[in-house]
């Protein structure tokens, strides 16, 4: 996958969870997602792997099982937050869980509620 499929799939992603936008951070250039305007995946400038937030323990799950994958970012890394390299071969699937619940440790209630129950549409025809 090259860092430019990297980048559109990480941005499909993180953009179909409730209210989320993406918003450079600080003075950089890449791609990073917020919900009401609170991190929950930062990009690294070369596109090659990404931070987000994870609850207790997961950190050194995920490092100690899968270190070519997984590793402690610096500054945000004593906060729980992960860092995966976006080069490494990923089960999309399993970075989209992660994504999602780093989204769920950082959005109000009310947002994370619109997982699990999103809202009704209009009723499909029957046949």
């Amino acid at each position: 996958m090259t860092d430019q499929d990297a980048t559109l799939r990480l941005r499909e992603i993180c953009l179909s969870l409730p209210e989320a936008t993406e918003k450079p951070f600080g003075g950089h250039t890449a791609p990073s997602y917020r919900v009401r305007d609170k991190l929950f995946v930062m990009s690294v400038e070369d596109g090659r792997s990404i931070t987000f937030k994870a609850g207790p323990g997961v950190q050194e799950a995920l490092v100690g099982s899968s270190p070519e994958r997984f590793f402690v970012p610096a500054y945000v890394g004593p906060k729980g937050w992960v860092g995966a390299r976006l080069d490494a071969d990923h089960d999309w699937d399993e970075l989209a869980e992660l994504i999602e619940d780093s989204y769920r440790l950082i959005a109000p209630k009310r947002l994370t509620r619109l997982l699990d129950d999103p809202p009704a549409g209009p009723a499909a025809p029957h046949p």
